[in-house]
């Protein structure tokens, strides 16, 4: 039964593409605004992207590309953030398509824009985070459900609002579909 179990979970190391959304928030102000500027409200984000798969009995490695797009809504306005992402992920199969996994995720962040202000670039291009999550895979449909944090405090200064800055560190839930090729 055992056998028949972790032959079931496996699947085939390939490649594929995915793509999902995203829910979380995409960066917080790092000072206190007499303004009226508070914290942001979560938005919905999506993301597109490859991935490949090496099977390694009950373990595998997952590492991606990922183009991710973020928001977050303020009182002054929506705050959007682009980036690369590539997480590499090591999961194991627990049972049948039940898997887990965790990596880091270095991203790249391409653009930061804060609607009606003048913002500039972040002051780091590359940070890390991390991704851990639970998937199931069905042949070659896979879905997923991941949380995210980035590590690396990374602010982005914009002027109008007394050169206030956003901290663009993403905190999100990610949903994706995936399809093996």
């Amino acid at each position: 039964m055992l056998i028949g179990t972790f032959s079931f979970a496996q699947t085939d190391s390939g490649f594929g593409i995915k793509g999902g959304l995203n829910y979380g928030s995409s960066g917080d102000f790092e000072n206190e605004i007499s303004a009226g500027v508070e914290d942001p409200d979560s938005k919905i984000g999506y993301h597109l992207g490859f991935f490949a798969k090496a099977d390694l009995g009950p373990i595998y490695i997952r590492p991606e590309l990922i183009y991710t797009k973020l928001n977050s809504e303020y009182s002054v306005g929506q705050f959007e953030v682009q980036k690369l992402d590539a997480p590499i992920l090591v999961g194991i199969n627990i049972i049948g398509p039940l898997n887990i996994f965790a990596g880091p995720s270095l991203q790249y962040i391409l653009d930061t824009e804060l609607e009606g202000f003048d913002v500039n670039d972040a002051q780091e291009e590359f940070t890390v985070g991390a991704q851990l999550g639970v998937g199931l895979d069905f042949g070659r449909l896979g879905i997923d459900l991941r949380y995210e944090r980035g590590f690396n405090e990374n602010e982005v200064e914009f002027s109008g609002i007394d050169g206030r800055r956003i901290d663009t560190r993403p905190e999100q839930l990610i949903v994706a579909l995936s399809l093996s090729l």
